[in-house]
């Protein structure tokens, strides 16, 4: 038996208690987990935002680990190696995954929603999930490159186009998505500027490189001072309370790529803005294995670290729920296993 935190009812903390020891199936490994990371999409699950919850479920999707026993049809792993997990498991069989985005599999099941996730040292995942961790890079590095750093290459690399000498906007920029957006955004060579709502975020973004660090109001009118015309990129990880200010603060032909919604009241998005200033508004979710293979690239090239705001001992996980929810931690929150 090992220990594991389990959601049992929606608004109420997980519990932690006995968990069953597994066997891999035919196409699955164990992997041996240190920590894994608290992501905020876990405090929102635990509140109900996602419908589709299988409960009870052992919440976390954020895998990273060493094979420790192979089930008989897998080839690409052997015990030993270090592996990082997609957040979740796609068919392998649809037009997405067969053209390398598998991030849109409709047929994808999801660690901590559907499938038992990561908050306990022994997990099984299927072969089709997985990327070898180049050696060099970190513990914590692996832990979140498939939801943080794989995820933001997703979104502001391939959906919306970070290149060298751009302007990026990244709202929320105080948080464990935001202040990897900052470094993935320095990484490709474009100018930061970071929004936060907690005062005493500022230092630690100009020390990760943020080229000016911002609060919300007045958002629109900050950024055109700084860049004269608006940014090509706003990285959007909060949503409405933001998101009109995001908007409008882009240049002729800017995007804004959304990926955090803390709210679920629709944004009024205006439209002759949209029309008129060539803009475009995209949505990405989640990240592809070749994501991933980008972040730990970086990541051993020390383009990107970990911003670990502060672990917690798996007995603490209530603890941690409430500090991230308060938004007292800069960076992200880890949970020891």
């Amino acid at each position: 038996m090992q220990r594991a935190a389990i959601l049992k009812e929606i608004n109420k903390f997980p519990e932690i208690e006995d968990f069953p020891d597994e066997e891999p199936e035919d196409n699955e490994v164990l992997i041996e987990q240190n920590e894994t990371g608290i992501c905020y999409r876990d405090i929102l699950t635990m509140k109900g935002f996602f419908p589709r919850v299988t409960l009870p479920i052992v919440p976390g999707h954020e895998i990273s680990g060493k094979v420790v026993k192979i089930g008989k049809n897998v080839t690409k792993f052997k015990v030993g190696d270090r592996v990082s997990s997609l957040i979740y498991v796609p068919c392998g069989k649809c037009e997405y995954c067969l053209s390398g985005r598998e991030n849109l599999c409709r047929n994808k099941r999801t660690f901590g929603e559907s499938l038992n996730g990561a908050y306990k040292k022994y997990i099984r995942v299927p072969e089709i999930s997985l990327v070898k961790v180049p050696d060099g890079v970190g513990e914590e590095e692996a832990v979140i490159a498939a939801c943080v750093t794989g995820m933001l290459i997703q979104a502001m690399r391939v959906n919306g186009g970070l290149s060298e000498g751009q302007w990026v906007l990244v709202t929320g920029a105080g948080g464990g998505v935001g202040s990897h957006a900052v470094q993935i955004s320095k990484a490709y060579g474009a100018k930061v500027i970071a929004e936060t709502s907690s005062p005493w975020k500022k230092e630690l973004l100009e020390k990760l490189g943020a080229d000016y660090v911002i609060e919300k109001e007045n958002m629109e009118r900050k950024v055109k001072e700084i860049t004269g015309d608006g940014v090509h990129l706003a990285l959007e990880s909060v949503g409405r309370p933001t998101f009109n200010e995001a908007f409008r603060s882009l240049r002729f032909g800017g995007s804004v790529v959304v990926v955090g919604n803390v709210d679920v009241t629709p944004v009024n998005l205006p439209l002759g803005n949209l029309i008129l200033k060539g803009n475009k508004v995209i949505g990405s979710i989640s990240s592809t294995k070749r994501d991933m293979e980008e972040a730990l690239r970086l990541s051993k090239e020390g383009k990107i670290k970990a911003i670990v705001g502060k672990k917690f001992d798996l007995n603490n996980v209530k603890e941690a729920y409430e500090a991230l929810d308060r938004k007292e931690i800069f960076g992200r929150a880890f949970l020891k296993l």
